[in-house]
């Protein structure tokens, strides 16, 4: 028999479930009613931003007013983010098909995966950094998603055969869990990467140093951390 405690964990991994899955008719709905071109960049932020605190700093607040709240944020900038990212997915997918050699092919394939790495984690960055500023922001998650690969390539990995699963054996389950599945799987890997880049900023903060080596510091993303919007 199960006891208390596994009871207690089975049910709060429903929760999540439920959680994942409301977000995603969420982020579905806010799409949809701005006719994709303004939706889908608002609603990929708040989906990104209320994931991040949830898995970083343990807050599940309402999920309908907290994706509202971060709706309203940074919308005009999210779905500036949006236009940036969709155009050029567009053109580089129209290369794709014109091109008249196997290696522009291939190019343009490679530049699709790195729009996507970028589309994976910009939301993110937004979100949980003061990176300011779109081409900052899309640098810094490009930075993000090479530099911790083998994280990227495991949730990629695992976000995939879970869709394949999904498209095998129960497709109506991947309207649920379409965009839900890669967020969860973003956020696995930005509460590992940003917990240490916050441990490293904690640690340079304890070490007693003249300010010109402050200055002369490498740049790293700096966390936005005890804020709530």
């Amino acid at each position: 028999m199960f006891s208390f405690e596994g009871f207690m964990r089975i049910n709060l991994f429903l929760r999540g479930v439920y959680r994942i899955a409301y977000l995603n008719l969420l982020w579905m709905a806010t799409t949809l009613l701005g006719l994709v071109v303004f939706g889908i960049g608002p609603a990929s932020y708040a989906v990104a931003a209320y994931i991040d605190r949830w898995f970083r700093f343990g807050e599940t607040p309402p999920v309908t007013r907290a994706f509202i709240g971060h709706l309203r944020t940074h919308y005009w900038r999210s779905a500036a983010m949006g236009w940036i990212l969709s155009a050029a997915a567009a053109i580089v997918i129209t290369n794709i098909f014109a091109a008249s050699t196997w290696l522009l092919q291939f190019g343009n394939v490679a530049a699709l995966a790195v729009i996507a790495v970028i589309a994976g984690y910009v939301f993110p960055v937004m979100a949980a950094t003061d990176v300011r500023g779109l081409h900052r922001q899309i640098a810094a998650a490009l930075m993000l998603g090479v530099g911790s690969l083998h994280w990227t390539i495991l949730a990629a990995t695992a976000v995939g055969v879970t869709v394949w699963l999904l498209t095998t054996f129960a497709l109506p389950l991947l309207v649920l869990f379409g965009i839900g599945i890669p967020a969860a799987a973003i956020g696995f890997v930005t509460r590992i990467v940003f917990g240490q880049l916050a441990a490293d900023a904690d640690g340079t903060a304890t070490q007693t140093s003249p300010p010109r080596a402050r200055a002369t510091a490498p740049a790293r993303l700096h966390l936005a951390r005890g804020t709530s919007e």
